[in-house]
């Protein structure tokens, strides 16, 4: 019998030992390449027990692989567990070219599903006025720049390295508009709002008085050097702890928190956009997701969505 013509299964069985003997795989990758493939060989024999006759190397096309696809998604795997069967195929397909059973690859143009991005997470309204509105800064100096980093991360939507990077000729007090050089040295305005103006003078205040010397930067350290972007990860974690239910404690979820609200409270998309620094709407229409979901959360809780 020309190989061709040999069964599936058979080739599944010569390239695992192939892994195993020549490649000198794990135990643990052999099992995942022959459960990924002897998975597809099963799927070759529903299809072969409706059409009458069983399927070899041969007879294997995109349109096939594409079929089985989705008999993968249709049963509820994720993205990456069907990505992953995927290459297992392809590799296979791989090793039947170089030993010339067949002479061209059957499917290399058919991708798999793309991966769901994960939603931005960020912090409920109230837990995080619950953060701000408590004397648990202190009032000293490194209370009142600390209390400062959070609000302005929060009102701004600022990235860490932005905040690091700001200089006391960044902030238009009078003006209440912050300047800020995000990603590719690109500079944009954001406004701000009279409680954030106050926290500034106050801060300007305290830092005049306790830290001597020029200031390189806004927000500095008591010795005056400015503060890293490490330090203001930590500033911003070791007070979010003081959230239980938080899970994520950085400072990109304070600025997932700023673009969120803005969205939830009836901003334009193209706004936020450019208040985050974004280069497309496609990179701050995510919110927009979140926002959906929380909409969904709210409608679920009412007594006729249950019915």
């Amino acid at each position: 019998m020309h190989l061709i013509e040999c069964n599936v299964r058979r080739y599944i069985s010569i390239y695992v030992d192939y892994l195993r003997y020549e490649r000198n795989y794990s135990a643990h990758t052999v099992d995942s390449y022959t459960n990924d493939l002897q998975q597809f060989a099963s799927f070759l024999d529903e299809m072969a027990a409706t059409g009458g006759e069983p399927f070899t190397v041969g007879r294997i096309d995109s349109d096939i692989v594409r079929r089985w696809i989705l008999e993968l998604m249709k049963k509820s795997l994720s993205a990456a567990s069907v990505n992953r069967k995927l290459s297992s195929l392809q590799s296979f397909f791989k090793y039947l070219i170089i030993k010339g059973i067949i002479e061209k690859h059957p499917f290399r143009s058919v991708n798999g599903p793309k991966k769901s991005k994960p939603l931005p997470y960020f912090i409920k309204e109230k837990d995080i006025v619950g953060v701000l509105d408590t004397d648990d800064f202190g009032t000293d100096f490194e209370g009142t720049r600390d209390r400062l980093i959070i609000e302005t991360l929060y009102e701004t939507g600022v990235r860490r390295s932005e905040l690091a990077g700001i200089k006391d000729r960044d902030i238009d007090i009078e003006g209440m508009m912050l300047k800020v050089t995000g990603k590719r040295n690109k500079q944009r305005l954001i406004p701000f709002a009279e409680r954030l103006k106050e926290m500034f003078i106050y801060y300007i205040d305290v830092r005049e008085k306790e830290v001597a010397g020029e200031h390189p930067c806004f927000f500095v350290r008591k010795d005056g050097r400015a503060l890293t972007p490490a330090i203001i990860y930590y500033v911003v974690k070791k007070n979010l702890s003081r959230i239980p239910t938080l899970s994520k404690r950085s400072p990109h979820v304070l600025r997932h928190t700023f673009a969120t609200s803005m969205l939830n409270d009836g901003a334009e998309i193209s706004a936020v956009r450019d208040l985050l620094g974004h280069d497309s709407l496609a990179s701050t229409s995510v919110y927009t997701h979140v926002t959906f979901e929380e909409l969904k959360k709210i409608y679920n809780a009412h007594p006729r969505a249950k019915i």
